[in-house]
């Protein structure tokens, strides 16, 4: 039976050899009339970037940089979502509390230990992003205050996540000159200036 399929040709990989991954391309410019699904991340095309409750905040920053991302999904070994880890949580206040809190070294903090847990995350319904625009994400983030927000579906899966920094790119802002923490203060900025 397997006569009639000859064996393929093989070769060795090369030394510098990568992968291929799931790649969304996100439209380079958008407004703020935009639909908002425009300057979302969307799951169902790219692949998650992970992290595990036992990381720790150092190789999580460090797997944000490779990646080129300020936000990870804290999973546990079935994948589910346990909460999410910034990179504002690593570089800001959260390691010195715990520190000052529970003593040890820099290197002993993991991302349990300043992660938002899920019980505390707050996501947009996919069906109300599919009808809004990018305008109403910017709101959203600059009224809670956060550098992200994600969207789910009806059975509670994560579909999507929104990113300040991104979003502030795609509507030509240069991110560069902004602080991230900055950002949401930049984004109602950037309504007081449509509303006039």
């Amino acid at each position: 039976m397997l006569r009639a399929y000859p064996a393929l040709p093989l070769t060795r990989l090369d030394v510098d050899a990568g992968f291929c991954a799931p790649e969304q391309s996100l439209r380079p410019r958008v407004s703020i009339d935009d639909p908002a699904v425009d300057v979302m991340t969307d799951l169902a095309r790219v692949s998650a970037v992970l992290a595990r409750s036992t990381d720790s905040i150092d190789d999580a920053h460090h797997r944000m940089k490779q990646r080129g991302v300020r936000l990870l999904l804290v999973v546990n070994v079935e994948r589910r979502v346990m909460g999410l880890i910034t990179a504002t949580d690593i570089l800001g206040e959260r390691p010195m509390r715990h520190l000052s809190a529970t003593g040890g070294r820099h290197e002993d903090i993991r991302v349990a230990d300043v992660m938002t847990a899920r019980a505390d995350l707050e996501a947009i319904a996919m069906e109300v992003v599919r009808t809004s625009k990018v305008g109403h994400v910017v709101s959203t983030l600059s009224h809670t205050g956060r550098q992200h927000a994600l969207a789910i579906e009806a059975e509670g899966r994560i579909r999507g996540i929104f990113s300040a920094t991104q979003i502030a790119r795609q509507l030509g802002i240069n991110v560069q000159s902004i602080n991230p923490l900055e950002l949401a203060r930049t984004f109602s900025e950037i309504e007081a200036t449509l509303a006039h």
